[in-house]
């Protein structure tokens, strides 16, 4: 943890001369923006194998019509289909699992008062008027939600309400444009329905967190939005479904 507060306190020094008090919060986005672009070939990775079960679809159609009362033999006939076209249905969750350690980094860093024996220094940096080390709940009991920072924490909120109903919004049409897909495997129907609510979760985890970790997770997430957009750019999107 040390190493990557030096890494955070570096980036927060070249960046200074942009922003000033607001420097250290700079540096944590250009940080998480940097773990997103390392697992960016996982993400493309992860979209070329959803294209590639969407295009699986009318096989797997053909499995569950012939095996549909048989769910032992529908899920091997399933994997066995899926291993035939080299086709991972897991591959998905790997970009999200690989940033799970950036995100608990950034949590503990700003959620500990002493770094390898020393004070944590970066406890002492804001975001305008909100310390990267404090909570929403810190925010409401000085100031209140118009404060300075229940102002900031207004913002963040805008974002990732935005971020998710935008989100919500994509991931309905493409499903009702590829319906099958969502059956791939037992247990996969109900992950899929949940799917699309999920974004909204980040409101929850960005009012509990210190805000610097709340600062990744809505860079993360816009991030995420943005990069879906791209990768999947080629795949249709019914605008019926608005």
């Amino acid at each position: 943890m040390s190493v990557f507060a030096t890494l955070v306190e570096q980036l927060a020094k070249l960046l200074e001369p942009l922003f000033a008090a607001s420097a250290t919060a700079a540096a944590i986005i250009v940080c998480t923006a940097l773990v997103r672009l390392a697992v960016h070939p996982l993400s493309r990775a992860a979209a070329r194998g959803q294209k590639a079960r969407t295009r699986l679809a009318p096989q797997l159609a053909e499995l569950r019509t012939k095996h549909g009362k048989n769910p032992e033999r529908l899920q091997k006939a399933t994997m066995e289909l899926y291993a035939r076209e080299k086709v991972s249905p897991l591959s998905g969750c790997l970009p999200s699992l690989l940033q799970l350690p950036a995100f608990f980094l950034m949590y503990h860093l700003f959620s500990n008062t002493e770094i390898g024996g020393e004070p944590n220094g970066l406890l002492g940096h804001a975001l305008f008027d909100a310390p990267l080390g404090g909570r929403w709940t810190d925010a409401l009991a000085d100031g209140g939600v118009f404060g300075g920072a229940g102002l900031v924490y207004g913002a963040l909120f805008l974002i990732v309400a935005v971020v998710a109903t935008f989100t919500y919004r994509r991931t309905k049409r493409q499903m009702a444009a590829a319906p099958m897909t969502g059956e791939q495997m037992p247990g996969m129907g109900a992950m899929t329905r949940i799917m699309p609510v999920l974004s909204f979760a980040t409101l929850a985890t960005v009012a509990v967190v210190p805000l610097a970790a709340a600062l990744y997770v809505v860079t993360s997430t816009t991030w995420t939005a943005v990069e879906r957009v791209f990768l999947y750019r080629d795949t249709p999107v019914p605008m019926a479904q608005l």
